[in-house]
């Protein structure tokens, strides 16, 4: 089958098609036909050798995909032809996946595939860092940075559907534009998003700050806190790894929450399965809704990483097996 593998740490340019062996299906796993694999900041960093989990070259990147079931065991609930999502962690960008049991997810029938590719890391990872990270109650003043991004719009609207008020920060028109489809209440520019989002709570502040770049913007995020807000970390896409002054911590009883979901998840066996479960009512509303910015082939995933490592990537890209 086809694959697209990771050849070597020199970015996108490590990597290349080849043909792979057909993947056979262990115990307690669900072979896949993938029909579109998510495009995410995690197989950037994979081709940099810069991710957490660095596994030896050549290997198939891609962590979420879309397809249909080919094989399954009787009590796994599911049944050949039928349409899922999936988490494999690796392998999603090849022909078939096969992926533990409780890492597939039914899919109703009116998300497409190229959706359902952009729903796994984004929205589980929010939905960890809203629901049980940072405490979301209706009526909380939300602000996401990066909100043009596949995961800033994941936040925006689940933060929206839970009740909150989203203020959207952005670098330019185009992801302005991606954030207000996302369905943000305000739409703020980098540069001064500490005064306007003062300026809309009438000076309280922000209960939750969403922050996915990181950078040299903490201190403002930390600024622009009410009392007992919560700053949520969910990493460096910025490059930079900020450093925090604790006092700041102090004069309002701030929080800052680090948001590991990956290393949760893995942790407790079941739990994707049961956030998504949580999800399935927003999904088939249309509620919660990935923006596809881009559909692609398998072949053209290095140019999407290279517009990922220069930031002009805006909401969500996904390549298209079949």
């Amino acid at each position: 089958m086809r694959a697209l593998q990771v050849t070597g740490q020199a970015g996108p340019d490590s990597l290349a098609m080849a043909d792979v062996p057909d993947p056979v299906r262990g115990a307690g796993e669900v072979l896949v036909a993938v029909k579109a694999a998510g495009i995410a900041y995690p197989d950037l960093l994979l081709t940099r050798g810069l991710y957490q989990y660095r596994p030896d070259v050549p290997f198939v990147a891609g962590s979420e995909v879309a397809g249909v079931v080919l094989e399954a065991e009787v009590s796994s609930g599911y049944v050949p032809g039928q349409r899922v999502a999936a988490y494999p962690h690796l392998s999603g960008f090849q022909e078939q996946v096969s992926v533990q049991v409780d890492r597939v997810f039914p899919l109703p029938d009116k998300v497409s595939f190229a959706a359902a590719a952009a729903l796994p890391i984004n929205y589980l990872t929010v939905h960890f860092a809203l629901r049980r990270r940072a405490r979301l109650v209706p009526g909380d003043f939300v602000l996401v940075h990066g909100a043009g991004g596949g995961l800033g719009v994941a936040a925006t609207q689940l933060a929206h559907a839970d009740g909150a008020t989203v203020l959207a920060v952005v670098s330019d028109a185009a992801k302005a534009g991606v954030a207000r489809q996302a369905g943000a209440d305000h739409v703020l520019p980098v540069e001064g998003f500490l005064a306007a989002a003062k300026e809309i709570t009438d000076g309280r502040g922000v209960d939750i700050v969403v922050d996915p770049v990181g950078g040299d913007r903490v201190t403002d995020s930390l600024r622009s806190l009410a009392p007992l807000g919560r700053l949520i970390v969910l990493g460096f896409t910025g490059g930079e790894i900020p450093t925090i002054k604790v006092n700041r911590l102090l004069l309002n009883n701030l929080d800052v929450i680090g948001v590991g979901w990956g290393a949760y998840a893995f942790a407790h066996d079941g739990y994707m399965r049961e956030q998504w479960d949580d999800l399935l009512p927003l999904l088939s509303s249309g509620r919660l809704t990935p923006l596809v910015s881009r559909e692609c082939r398998l072949e053209d995933v290095p140019d999407v990483l290279r517009a990922m490592e220069s930031r002009t990537q805006t909401g969500k890209a996904v390549a298209v097996l079949g």
